[in-house]
């Protein structure tokens, strides 16, 4: 059995209606809701300018492996968080800017980014860390169906 934990995502680019479609049937296949201890998702709960902002207890490792690699595939930018498991793992902020690869960083379980001294030892300056930092909070988009007013986020 898996080790659990809360997780959350957030959402965000251009994308098409038909996209969006198998988008919602991820999103309800991870059992995610628009608030923690929600409603399952509903494709009408997407609130149109806005990143989609999802939310989940008892998560298997604190990922959404088939979301957050359709994600990728797609070129959709997110966000998750994920709480730590006792003697497992730490909690950690994972970061795609819908190119590239995904960042992780690490966190602690109010999703506040922090960094050991080996890694201000690596990054090697104050811009550098702040650059590290930087790039853990990176603002995802609105999650924008192409067509719609929105079209510059």
């Amino acid at each position: 059995m898996a080790d659990r934990v809360s997780a959350s995502i957030t959402l965000g680019g251009i994308i098409s209606p038909t996209l969006f479609a198998e988008l919602a049937e991820l999103v309800a296949a991870e059992g995610l809701s628009i608030e923690w201890d929600g409603e399952p998702f509903e494709p009408a709960h997407r609130i149109p300018g806005e990143p989609l902002r999802l939310y989940a207890h008892e998560v298997p490792w604190g990922r959404f492996d088939r979301l957050e690699n359709w994600c990728v595939a797609n070129g959709i930018a997110f966000a998750r968080w994920a709480g730590g498991y006792p003697g497992e793992w730490t909690a950690e902020r994972v970061v795609f800017a819908g190119t590239g690869a995904p960042h992780s960083f690490t966190a602690d379980e109010d999703d506040r980014i922090y960094i050991d001294r080996s890694t201000v030892e690596h990054l090697g300056s104050v811009e550098a860390i702040l650059a590290h930092f930087d790039a853990a909070d990176a603002t995802v988009p609105p999650l924008i169906l192409e067509g719609e007013p929105f079209q510059d986020p």
